[in-house]
């Protein structure tokens, strides 16, 4: 029996399927549970990416309609795709860069696991996207129980244009999701698909007592870590941190800083001094340091300049708070891996409070994610701890 195009493409995106099904559930360790299965084979990943998307660190561009194979391979591929470059907005040469994209499959599924949604519940989505993680949802959970909010104009049209000729009824809007949608509250669960600095009072606000926040957290040190949030009916929430995801952030909470256009001047004359810390300890491959100094030196960031054209460094680590006010630089010359030169300018000593929060973790046990929380007071007040919520973590700048 010869099979038509339409059977040839339906044989194609089941085998991919069970393909994806598989590496999801070995990343996961488990099978996925019965109903996300479900709406993993209901709503397939490919009917919600765009005819061109961009991969790798290079962000590549990849059109189904030029290249169809390395399409479909990336479509179900357990690695995320890069949906939107520069807000929609045509990149300047060598100024790409990623805005939007459809998350790896395994971190969605763990996402939906930790989320725990029950038959009945009104779920809140921030950040459409392509609108894969609310037809999944709204497959899961039936008409009319899944609002979604987008704030890209045009991300949220085609999204709600997949959602529709999905068949899905699923509440989707145009509009800033810092400030929630306000009518479907109550909800029981609100879930981000942006990672945030701050948790926005609104999704406290319009979630009901005993209801959940799940959020990726970012810090301008380093981007990684869900927080699940338990909210209390008197304002407040807290819960866990659990170590998975790197999300792009909410659009509201984006920095734009540079270290040569907005924070180093030439009249400024840094302090010199030593430090036998290397800063590979701090912001190299060890995330649980990263996370925990994070969490304490919320309004510090961090970049790498490799290969600096100064005589004698192969690279510098750079530190600056968020405000622009204060910055330092380590220096590591390729040979010494036991004592670094820093340079320091303005107010705050960063390096110093680096060291700090160093120290602490180390001084901990050197705790991963899992072992932090966070507790946002009903003032907005953001309040990390380690192991529970009457041993705080201390925050140095």
């Amino acid at each position: 029996m010869e099979l038509n195009a339409a059977d040839e493409q339906t044989a194609v995106v089941s085998a991919l399927c069970a393909g994806l099904l598989g590496s999801v559930n070995e990343s996961l360790g488990a099978p996925m549970a019965p109903a996300w299965e479900a709406a993993f084979r209901g709503v397939p990943r490919h009917a919600f990416l765009p005819g061109t998307v961009w991969v790798g660190d290079q962000l590549a561009e990849c059109s189904r309609e030029a290249a169809p194979a390395e399409w479909w391979g990336h479509a179900y591929a357990d690695t995320a795709v890069v949906t939107q470059v520069n807000d929609g907005d045509t990149p300047a040469p060598g100024e790409r860069w990623a805005s939007c994209s459809a998350s790896a499959p395994s971190i969605v599924f763990r996402m939906l696991d930790l989320l725990d949604v029950r038959a009945g519940h009104r779920v809140l989505e921030i950040g459409t996207g392509t609108g894969w993680n609310a037809a999944l949802l709204a497959h899961r959970l039936g008409p009319g129980r899944v609002s979604t909010i987008e704030v890209d104009p045009a991300l949220a049209a085609d999204a709600g244009g997949r959602l529709e000729d999905m068949g899905l009824d699923v509440r989707a809007v145009h509009g800033d999701g810092a400030l929630g949608h306000e009518t479907g509250e109550p909800y029981d669960r609100i879930i981000a698909t942006c990672s945030v600095r701050t948790v926005p009072p609104a999704w406290i606000a319009q979630t009901r007592p005993g209801g959940v926040v799940l959020v990726p957290w970012e810090s301008p040190w380093f981007c990684y870590g869900l927080l699940r949030l338990t909210v209390d009916g008197y304002g407040a929430a807290s819960g866990f941190f659990s170590p998975h995801s790197a999300f792009m952030l909410l659009r509201g909470q984006r920095t734009d800083l540079r270290i040569y256009r907005d924070v180093v001047r030439d009249s400024h004359v840094p302090e010199e001094s030593t430090t036998r810390l290397s800063p590979w300890a701090v912001a190299g491959e060890d995330w649980a340091a990263q996370f925990a100094i994070g969490l304490q030196l919320p309004h510090v960031w961090r970049a790498w300049h490799e290969n600096p054209d100064v005589e004698g460094v192969d690279s510098r680590l750079w530190l600056a708070t968020t405000d622009a006010a204060s910055w330092a630089a380590v220096d590591l010359d390729g040979r010494t891996a036991d004592r670094f030169t820093v340079w320091e300018h303005g107010p705050r000593r960063l390096w110093d409070a680096v060291e700090a929060a160093y120290d602490w973790w180390r001084e901990a046990g050197r705790p991963g994610p899992e072992r932090f929380g966070m507790t946002v007071t009903p003032g907005g007040e953001h309040v990390p701890w380690l192991d529970t919520p009457d041993s705080p973590v201390p925050v140095r700048l």
